[in-house]
């Protein structure tokens, strides 16, 4: 066994979470699961401390889910994750990395300043401008700026009746000021989680929708399939992830009538699609991972 001290943060009962860390532990003997609820920072002795454990004396810190939902509160959880790092521990992905991700807009401005494709977007916190932008697309999604598994997101269409529209505007806009405005997009019944570990792809599985809902998320009924796609499609999501330098992630793509688009790359990536989707162990192939780093 591999004689370093690594510590999980997610949810403590979590899938996922569990998962990894059973995964650590057959490969060190020790298991730790850290819940940043729990975690606080003294400064003064540059101590994180979790349940009397100080965080920067561990070998390492393997991010799987940093809160249950995603919100600036989020932004401060890893925030205090720098003070590891600067202690020498390693974490993975580094906690700069996680925070460019977590916020669907800092993702999304990478990912266009970089040409990747993705659906047309509007971004405003006026409500004429959302108006138009409805009336554009005919059919837009609006998404708040921290969510997961399309948590928040509604779909506002277009009709003559402008008043019921803008109620429809203002009424996300009271829980989301910054307004983030998707063009509604016809999939053909799924997208793709891509895989990638290191920057390296291991494979891809499908999301397909129930048929009676908009979006294909798990959350929403939708399943996981195999899936095999073109080396196209597989280039576009190798160039978005490697903007963000993550040590696992999954890229968000659908294949449209127009060609490949990108919705996001993950902040935390999905072990339950590799395994049932394509039967991949991510969280072992992550664990190797962590500790291959470790020794060189």
């Amino acid at each position: 066994m591999a004689d370093y001290k690594i510590g999980v943060i997610g949810i403590p009962g979590k899938w996922s979470t569990e998962t990894l860390a059973d995964a650590v532990a057959a490969r060190t003997g020790q298991r730790l699961v850290i819940d940043m609820g729990e975690v606080s920072l003294d400064l003064e002795q540059q101590r994180l401390l979790f349940q009397g454990q100080d965080l920067c004396q561990l070998d390492a810190l393997i991010v799987k889910k940093i809160s249950a939902s995603y919100n600036p509160n989020t932004l401060d959880r890893l925030e205090l994750l720098r003070v590891a790092e600067q202690a020498g521990v390693r974490v993975f992905s580094r906690a700069e990395n996680i925070l460019r991700l977590i916020n669907r807009l800092s993702c999304t401005v990478t990912l266009r300043n970089a040409d990747i494709p993705m659906p047309a977007t509007r971004v405003t916190e006026n409500v004429g401008a959302a108006l138009a932008a409805v009336e554009e697309f005919g059919s837009a999604v609006f998404k708040p700026l921290y969510s997961t598994k399309a948590r928040g997101m509604c779909v506002i269409d277009a009709h003559e009746d402008h008043s019921s529209v803008e109620r429809e505007i203002r009424a996300f806009q009271a829980e989301n000021p910054m307004m983030y405005i998707q063009q509604k997009i016809e999939l053909p019944g799924r997208d793709l989680g891509m895989v990638f570990l290191a920057g390296e792809y291991l494979g891809s599985y499908a999301r397909v929708s129930k048929g009676d809902t908009w979006n294909t998320t798990i959350h929403s009924g939708g399943r996981y399939a195999t899936h095999t796609p073109t080396a196209a499609v597989i280039d576009l999501a190798r160039r978005a992830q490697s903007l963000f330098d993550m040590d696992f992630t999954t890229v968000d793509i659908a294949e449209t009538n127009h060609g490949p688009i990108v919705f996001e790359v993950s902040a935390f990536g999905g072990f339950r699609g590799a395994l049932e989707g394509i039967g991949l162990d991510a969280a072992a192939l992550y664990a190797d991972h962590v500790i291959r780093e470790l020794s060189a």
